[in-house]
């Protein structure tokens, strides 16, 4: 007996999206990437993007500025909060996870997306959060 199978080769540009509303790149990055339906953001620290300086204030602040940054990249994809499947927060400490928590329900309703939550030794420029998405174009 022959099996034949069908192959369909997709294939996928990648679209580098960018806005002023988010602090720019600070190396060789993009903001975000679209490949396909998924878009990428690279993880975002709390940078103000109008001064260029992290906001003041603790983890709580922090974690605020960098959905803010979060959203505002997503917005000029034509995106929301609510296209989001999943995330990654990186924590300077992870005894911050209540506080970090408590801002992060702000920017997101059920179902919420996946995430991951890990401490790590030290973030781009001392931050004490820095937080990546990956959001599905519906």
């Amino acid at each position: 007996m022959i099996i034949y199978y069908l192959c369909t080769q997709i294939l996928y540009t990648m679209k580098a999206i960018s806005t002023k509303q988010a602090p720019a790149a600070i190396g060789p990055y993009s903001q975000a990437i679209q490949v396909g339906n998924l878009v990428y953001t690279s993880g975002q620290i709390p940078i103000d993007p109008t001064t260029g300086t992290f906001v003041e204030g603790g983890i709580k602040e922090h974690t605020h500025q960098s959905l803010t940054n979060v959203k505002a990249i997503l917005e000029e994809a034509g995106l929301s909060m609510s296209n989001v499947v999943k995330t990654t927060v990186f924590m300077a400490d992870m005894n911050d996870f209540a506080d970090m928590n408590s801002i992060y329900a702000e920017f997101f309703t059920e179902p919420y997306p996946a995430r991951s939550a890990v401490a790590v030794k030290t973030l781009p420029k001392g931050a004490l959060v820095e937080i990546e998405v990956v959001a599905e174009v519906r």
